[in-house]
């Protein structure tokens, strides 16, 4: 295949935005109204790009369209190209003025309630003119459809260790140990030195056993050589757990970062525990081949030194 004469000269961006919306709706009808342009247009786009290419993008049928192998090379390359030509727009604007911009950046509740306001507030000093947009990932059961999809840049995210993924990249930012938390006025806040055994029987706040954090919990315990209690509430969410534990009913495994920044705020107290530190980390997660933008890189940045103070006070 020449590229100059066969693709390059032929195949527009309009075409291939129009074979990321048929292969998104599934259907060339549904694409066109996505598009608002007609169907004959859309069939015909696809069947031009079809001949110009010698192969099947689509199989068709009366449920709609499927992408073909070769259909999904190029839906992927698209998607590559669209995400680049972004990226330079965004290179283009910070260029233009480095103190404005939008950046998207993703993470679960658990770096919402701990690192995250730290690192927001580093980097909005830097840069206030930024709208910071922060979505919600859950990256607690290893979803990270966000940050494929070119939603957000980066996530930040709590994260066992080795993490791999062959598409991303992650970047340890700092290691940080669990903190075992009660209520403010729990018996066991008055208590100078507690043993994990002892509060074995408690009722427990704890994240379901099949999720990131659950993973690291349950090792905690087995290092102690105890088995995990049966929890009276399994959730993900932190202002459960933090309201929950507050009313000093019950007790809970938290990030240090999390007990820390939450303790005054609704009342919870770190108590004398030795929790052992488990392999886990607070890592910033990329996309593999995919250059961040300027304004993400002053985040990753901010990111960096956030995580050091932190590391420093751990």
């Amino acid at each position: 295949m020449d590229w100059s004469d066969r693709v390059g000269h032929r195949v527009r961006l309009r075409d291939l935005h129009i074979v990321l919306a048929v292969a998104e709706s599934g259907s060339m009808a549904k694409a066109s109204a996505m598009l608002a342009i007609s169907h004959p247009v859309v069939s015909k786009a696809i069947s031009e790009l079809e001949q110009t290419l010698g192969v099947s993008l689509f199989d068709r049928s009366s449920r709609g369209v499927e992408p073909t192998p070769y259909g999904r090379a190029l839906i992927e390359a698209a998607a590559n190209v669209f995400d680049e030509m972004r990226q330079g727009f965004k290179r283009i604007e910070f260029l233009v003025d480095p103190t404005a911009g939008e950046l998207a950046v993703g993470c679960p509740e658990i770096i919402l309630a701990g690192v995250l306001p730290a690192i927001t507030e580093h980097f909005l000093g830097q840069h206030p003119r930024v709208q910071l947009k922060v979505i919600h990932a859950d990256t607690a059961l290893m979803q990270f459809d966000q940050l494929r999809k070119h939603n957000v840049e980066l996530l930040i995210a709590r994260m066992p260790r080795p993490f791999v993924d062959e598409d991303l990249v992650s970047e340890p930012l700092f290691d940080e140990p669990f903190s075992v938390v009660a209520g403010i006025d729990s018996q066991w806040a008055r208590r100078r030195q507690i043993e994990l055994a002892e509060l074995a029987g408690e009722a427990w706040v704890l994240p379901p056993p099949d999720s990131v954090p659950g993973v690291l919990i349950a090792e905690i315990f087995r290092e102690h050589g105890l088995r995990q209690p049966r929890a009276g509430i399994l959730t993900l969410s932190v202002q459960l757990t933090t309201t929950m534990i507050a009313t000093g009913r019950f007790v809970g495994l938290l990030p240090s970062s999390v007990a820390r920044f939450n303790a005054r705020r609704v009342g919870l107290k770190i108590l004398p525990v030795k929790v052992p530190t488990v392999l886990g980390s607070v890592v910033v997660i990329t996309v593999k081949k995919r250059t961040p933008s300027p304004l993400a890189q002053i985040f990753i940045s901010s990111a960096r030194a956030v995580a050091k103070s932190i590391s420093d006070a751990i």
